[in-house]
């Protein structure tokens, strides 16, 4: 078995931001530009990124998942990270959210995450790279009403657990755990699933510094597991 040799970057290398476009993944594409890093965006829109090369993709499509990364893979040299930060979520009791919304939701939130980690482990397996899938309070906690999301959340968690088990002498694996966010990812909710109080929502630089504290880990040594949220935050413990 390969030996974990990877070099602690500061920059955290080449890294593959599933998300990039908007919310956490944007902020962590900012993170890796501003410690040197190179950033390859992966988004269903990506009108916004500007600072990075970026390719449109949805990332419940597997097929265009491998495209997309050995695309990002070829114009970068390789690779040296990915981060599974692309999300939705459809709020509702389980009998009245649409069946096809309640499977997007596990389509995107974990095989997607699924999808963007195989097509790139050869890429990081070749480099000792390092992998952050982005899991929520809500892989932890159960809440009514959002069936969908803690399915597909707990499933993030599961996964990267079995990943890092299954690779640990050849990439780092670390499970991103954090609460809720100032990003847009509310906006289209209906106002009972809206946050009431907007000072308890983390800022997403905040959370991007702790995805980068990860990556800069030395060779090693490797943060399995990081929680993160807003002091007040309710949906944990």
């Amino acid at each position: 078995m390969k030996r974990f040799t990877s070099p602690a970057l500061p920059g955290a290398g080449r890294v593959v931001v599933s998300g990039g476009g908007s919310g956490l993944g944007a902020a962590v594409v900012d993170a890796v530009l501003g410690a040197g890093g190179t950033p390859f965006v992966l988004d269903r829109d990506v009108r916004n990124v500007s600072a990075a090369k970026a390719i449109e993709v949805d990332v419940a499509d597997r097929a265009a998942v491998v495209a997309a990364v050995t695309q990002a893979a070829e114009a970068l040299g390789g690779l040296d990270a990915v981060v599974t930060a692309a999300g939705i979520d459809r709020c509702g009791k389980l009998e009245d959210v649409p069946a096809d919304d309640w499977e997007q939701v596990i389509f995107v939130n974990l095989l997607g995450t699924v999808s963007v980690v195989r097509a790139a482990l050869p890429y990081l397996k070749a480099s000792g790279g390092r992998v952050v899938t982005v899991a929520s309070t809500l892989g932890k906690r159960a809440l009514p009403e959002a069936s969908a999301y803690c399915a597909s959340k707990f499933g993030v968690i599961g996964f990267s657990q079995a990943l890092a088990a299954e690779t640990g002498a050849e990439i780092g694996v670390t499970t991103l755990i954090p609460g809720g966010m100032k990003t847009r990812f509310f906006d289209d909710r209906a106002a009972q699933y809206k946050p009431q109080d907007d000072s308890r929502l983390n800022d997403p630089v905040r959370v991007a510094q702790a995805v980068m504290f990860a990556l800069s880990q030395p060779p090693g040594c490797e943060i399995r597991e990081l929680l993160i949220c807003h002091a007040q935050e309710d949906s944990w413990p």
